[in-house]
């Protein structure tokens, strides 16, 4: 529970929708912002939750009205679903009709063979531990967030057709499925009866191989796709052209996702080189990277991460200059190939 907040009462920014695009997902009735509110770092139990107030505060003043989570976000595991909980109660609860909250399971999450996988037994359970963390009696979207492959691809289909059909969520959805993965995951849905509605696949300048079939099968599918780690994980910013500051994301050591060997020099020179172009363009590294993203006629929403307000607001930037001329995409890739 959050105390001494000097501003316990929230009402939200009365022109909230105003100040964001939002586009289809897929060829269904769901409408997302074009950048999405991510809780998987600066959420857990290891951090502020006054600060995780405000970010998730200013992200809603400002339309984005996506909230993305996971069972094992944190850290530890579920303390992102518990903070986000709490603040919910406080704040969000009267306005849960304009939220689209997703959560997802498929990792590790407690001891025993039934902890993590695709199972039914796993994914089912791990649902109502999350909702259950949460205190929602739904999620819009439920994700099972990577492919088990001693699971078949069937039955984790059918437990989220369960999950679904029982009004646990409203939509399902996969996450880090290869694109044959994705198109059975595709067909298995469609047969029972409860269509596929988005993908979240991990896409960057520095990680394109969405663009080696998935798309394709999203757009002749009409299924959306939330693309996350837009920055490659802090990367594609300015905060590592000079190595890696003692505070990044790369010196925490609970932090197990990137390190040094995420950050070399050949790949600095890359971001030194890209970084000129957002400077010609009048933008930040990182605004660029996002805009770069959303070019993609695949991607409906870009799931953004941030340890402050200020952070988000940078982010948001990134929408006031989306387009990008023939010269500035063939620089672009001539560095990123």
């Amino acid at each position: 529970m959050i105390t001494n907040d000097p501003n316990p009462l929230y009402t939200p920014h009365p022109d909230r929708y105003n100040h964001i695009k939002y586009q289809r997902c897929g060829r269904s009735g769901v409408l997302l912002p074009r950048l999405s509110l991510g809780l998987w770092q600066n959420f857990g139990a290891a951090n502020s939750q006054a600060n995780a107030r405000a970010m998730l505060r200013k992200a809603f003043d400002e339309g984005i009205c996506h909230f993305d989570l996971a069972n094992n976000y944190g850290p530890n595991y579920g303390s992102a679903e518990q903070t986000f909980g709490n603040i919910f109660k406080q704040d969000f609860a009267h306005h849960r009709d304009e939220l689209f909250i997703a959560s997802k399971a498929g990792y590790d999450m407690w001891p025993g063979p039934y902890g993590k996988g695709g199972s039914v037994k796993y994914l089912v359970s791990s649902c109502d531990q999350s909702l259950a963390r949460t205190g929602l009696k739904y999620f819009d979207v439920f994700y099972h967030h990577c492919m088990d492959p001693e699971t078949p691809i069937e039955e984790s289909m059918r437990a989220l057709d369960y999950i679904v059909r029982s009004g646990r969520a409203l939509y399902a959805g996969i996450s880090n499925y290869r694109p044959e993965q994705t198109q059975e995951a595709i067909s298995v849905l469609k047969s029972l009866g409860t269509p596929l509605l988005v993908h979240q696949p991990r896409y960057n300048m520095f990680d394109r191989w969405i663009e080696n079939g998935l798309t394709d099968i999203l757009l002749t599918e009409g299924i959306g796709s939330i693309a996350f780690s837009p920055l490659a994980q802090g990367v594609l910013t300015n905060k590592y052209l000079n190595g890696i500051p003692a505070n990044s994301r790369a010196a925490r050591p609970e932090i197990i996702h990137l390190g040094n060997n995420d950050i070399t020099a050949e790949k600095l020179e890359k971001v030194k080189q890209l970084n000129a172009i957002a400077e010609s363009r009048e933008q930040s590294l990182a605004q660029m990277a996002i805009a770069w993203t959303l070019l993609n006629p695949a991607v409906t929403s870009c799931l953004i991460g941030a340890s402050s307000t200020e952070q988000i607001t940078d982010c948001l930037a990134a929408l006031t200059n989306p387009e990008f001329n023939e010269k500035d995409l063939l620089n672009i890739n001539a560095i990123i190939r």
